[in-house]
């Protein structure tokens, strides 16, 4: 095991073995917070809650979670999103209800696609493609992206709206420290943002859980261009390769790519034992304040 790996794997062991088993009977806010409820014509009720916010309007990434909601109760065998992507057709409405209206278009044995409508006041919020299935207990990688060498949790930095120029009420959620050397607000001279994720309340990583963390990290060109305030996604796609071992994620994501204020974001993650998870890549608009 080589120094990062080493490291990586010393962060799962955070918290008592007795604490993790009292959360793991908690009724966990992500789980609950994109329930959906069986409508009328196959379709699914839920809610959006404020609570997954950047600014005033839904993460992205929360979105597409309560889509994925509803395509993985009509198929419970294939319950891992494998290959996901979402198309933005506006803002989501943060408090308000929702219907996903959610179709598989084919089941095999190993492999379902689906797709959902996430639908609002009568308006399509994001449409949502996935090829969904079963991912077993990995073996060793023949072919992997080793993970950054960076500090642990305890030594980086909290995500701060005030850096970013938007107040961030996900952060009640979602528990995300940065490198230290990428936590202000233009301050790495590149765009690049690399730390750690997890959610608050103890639940342990997934594979819908990972889905989420691919979009919410403050986006790339913070690390570049300073105060970036809400970039919103006009596209995300999102491959995950494994089911994550318990414990923090570590995630990195950057940009090559910005021209007429869209910008394609490329970002990775890999779980507590160095193992990549999954891989994303988004387009989003860039509106630099002033």
């Amino acid at each position: 095991m080589n120094a990062g790996r080493a490291l990586i794997a010393a962060c799962a062991m955070l918290g008592a073995p007795e604490a993790h088993s009292r959360v793991s009977r908690m009724t966990h806010q992500f789980d609950e917070e994109t329930r959906l409820q069986p409508g009328p014509d196959g379709r699914w009720t839920g809610r959006v809650h404020p609570a997954w916010n950047i600014g005033a309007n839904p993460n992205g990434g929360y979105l597409m979670s309560l889509a994925m909601s509803a395509m993985g109760r009509l198929v419970p065998q294939h319950p891992d999103p494998l290959s996901i992507t979402a198309h933005y057709l506006r803002p989501g409405s943060a408090g308000v209800d929702c219907e996903v209206e959610a179709t598989v278009i084919r089941s095999g044995r190993s492999l379902t696609t689906a797709r959902a409508t996430l639908v609002q006041e009568g308006k399509p919020r994001l449409e949502v493609l996935a090829a969904l299935g079963k991912l077993g207990e990995p073996g060793p990688a023949r072919l992997t992206v080793p993970a950054p060498e960076i500090p642990p949790p305890e030594a980086c930095v909290g995500r701060s709206g005030a850096q970013q120029g938007i107040e961030l009420p996900i952060l009640d959620r979602v528990e995300v420290r940065l490198h230290p050397q990428e936590a202000r607000a233009g301050e790495a001279g590149r765009a690049q943002v690399t730390g750690w994720i997890r959610l608050r309340d103890g639940r342990e990583p997934d594979s819908h859980a990972a889905v989420l963390f691919a979009d919410a990290f403050p986006p790339a060109v913070f690390g570049l261009l300073g105060v970036v305030g809400w970039v919103p996604t006009l596209e995300l796609t999102v491959h995950v390769r494994r089911r994550p071992a318990p414990g923090w994620l570590l995630g990195r994501f950057r940009t090559r790519d910005l021209v007429d204020g869209r910008m394609v974001e490329d970002g990775m993650l890999w779980d507590s034992t160095g193992e990549l998870v999954a891989q994303a890549r988004q387009l989003a608009l860039v509106r630099v304040p002033g």
